[in-house]
């Protein structure tokens, strides 16, 4: 099983050191423990939490490129800004921002990052105000989070200083694009899931409100 675990991993992230995916376990352990008093998946994935939630967030990871500099909005479990931070933490100069307002969640961000030893930095302030703050990204993440329009509206001030986004979105998504052609102009490319064969990481550049 941890031969294949790995495998899997190595697949959908790329080399991946025995390391990094002994952190990744510990995140999992850590996770369901977290889990059984702070809700921070639906109880039924659970039983599919490596597929489904972390080999489902590694795979942001090559769409990334040399990005160092990455902040995942409304963090939650961690999903995927934890798991970046832990296949990026071998990659010098590595800083994940995690932005997450519920205390309780902002927690479990802030120990199991402090228990790897993670470069991350937890922002337990709504997205509104973590703009405020001034932090610096070349990516933007968000999975399960919302519309992608209010995506949009939430990662315009990184997407306009030249940051791009990669944003987790299932079946409906091309409903949700439609919704923001009449407010928005972007670039963007359609990356198919290799988790789930209805959904897709979207990768926006250049965003832009429409006059």
């Amino acid at each position: 099983m941890t031969e294949e675990r790995l495998a899997r991993l190595q697949q959908v992230a790329g080399p991946v050191s025995r390391e990094t995916f002994q952190d990744l376990v510990a995140f999992e352990t850590a996770f369901l423990r977290w889990n059984q008093v702070t809700n921070l998946v639906a109880p039924s994935t659970l039983p599919y939490l490596w597929e489904r939630h972390i080999i489902d967030s590694a795979q942001i990871l090559p769409i990334g490129g040399d990005a160092v500099s990455w902040v995942d909005l409304g963090s939650g479990g961690g999903l995927p800004g934890i798991i970046l931070a832990i296949l990026l933490k071998p990659r010098a100069g590595t800083m994940v921002h995690l932005v997450e307002s519920n205390r309780k969640k902002a927690a479990f961000l802030q120990s199991v990052a402090g228990q790897l030893e993670l470069p991350v930095r937890v922002h337990a302030v709504r997205i509104e105000e973590a703009v405020k703050i001034g932090i610096e990204a070349q990516i933007v993440t968000a999975r399960a989070l919302a519309s992608l329009s209010q995506l949009y509206a939430l990662s315009e001030p990184w997407l306009s200083r030249g940051a791009r986004a990669l944003f987790h979105k299932g079946r409906d998504y091309r409903r949700e694009i439609e919704e923001t052609i009449h407010n928005w102009e972007s670039d963007l490319i359609e990356h198919p899931s290799v988790v789930e064969q209805s959904s897709v990481i979207l990768e926006i550049r250049s965003l832009r409100k429409r006059s």
